[in-house]
């Protein structure tokens, strides 16, 4: 324990050390200028302390942002407009049913692209190539677009989470349903075994670790998606609205904070996961 522990207490000390340093870095010429204008000589120590409390600052220390996000957590009841745990369940929302879509959008077209030789032609080319149009510029279209058809709300934001989150779904599942190797395919043959049966007793279950590891990137491009999503709707509630809130009026501690909220649940959300793996694979016998 103390072997696995100690290398990542070691990093986690060098990122607060290195955070610590940039906030003094990217913060000591305001403290400087604000001597300056009152004439006061401003010594290291005095700078390292202003750098680490200014209000509206480049860089927010860390022990800056554990305040903003107690404050907006525990301080704040959970209905409050306030509460990054309301604004969290927000971005959750729309997370999580973007991820079901493009978690079942992912397995159907896997199954395709597989079975079927003009799929494998003609889809896959264009799933990789969907990939490479930017999210930022895609976002609005799929607002716009959807809000002329009268459809608002949680389900645009769903559509550009299904978007991001389909694609490690259409790859892991592809090379899982093609990872059972020729001979294990003529044994079922062998038994006359139809194609509906090799889908169901040998193809799927040999895919599960591929699923499985696409669904923890599926969730967290989800989760951007999500917070995208929420940016040119110009919405109120959502961890995508207190990033465009504190961009708006320069407060880049509530920024930070709601990065940090992000990061939490996207960590959660793939933990989940790996727990519903580690019990599926158990119950399997294939862990």
């Amino acid at each position: 324990m103390r072997q696995a522990t100690l290398p990542i207490l070691t990093v986690v000390a060098a990122i607060f050390a290195l955070w610590y340093l940039g906030a003094v870095w990217l913060n000591s010429d305001w403290a400087y200028d604000k001597a300056v204008r009152l004439d006061k000589d401003l010594t290291f120590s005095e700078m390292v302390i202003d750098t680490w409390s200014q209000d509206k600052p480049k860089l927010p220390a860390p022990h800056q942002v554990a305040a903003e996000l107690w404050d907006t957590t525990i301080d704040k009841r959970i209905t409050s407009k306030r509460s990054l745990v309301y604004h969290s369940w927000i971005t959750l929302s729309s997370t999580l049913l973007g991820f079901v879509l493009g978690t079942g959008l992912g397995i159907a077209l896997a199954i395709g692209i597989v079975y079927n030789r003009t799929m494998d032609m003609s889809v896959m080319p264009w799933v990789i190539a969907s990939q490479t149009i930017p999210i930022l510029a895609l976002a609005p279209m799929i607002i716009v677009v959807l809000n002329a058809i009268g459809i608002s709300g949680l389900l645009p934001k769903a559509i550009i989470s299904m978007y991001l989150s389909f694609f490690p779904v259409v790859v892991g599942m592809v090379k899982g349903l093609r990872s059972p190797d020729n001979m294990q395919l003529d044994q079922m043959r062998t038994w006359n075994a139809s194609p509906t049966q090799t889908f169901w007793r040998l193809r799927l279950p040999s895919s599960m670790p591929y699923l499985f590891t696409s669904l923890k990137v599926g969730m967290a491009a989800s989760l951007v998606g999500a917070i995208v999503g929420e940016l040119p709707t110009g919405a109120v509630a959502g961890l995508g609205a207190r990033l465009l809130a504190g961009s708006y009026y320069g407060q880049t501690i509530q920024i930070w904070s709601a990065l940090i909220m992000a990061a939490v649940l996207a960590a959660l959300l793939v933990a989940t996961i790996g727990m519903v793996q580690r019990a599926t694979l158990k119950r399997m016998g294939l862990s």
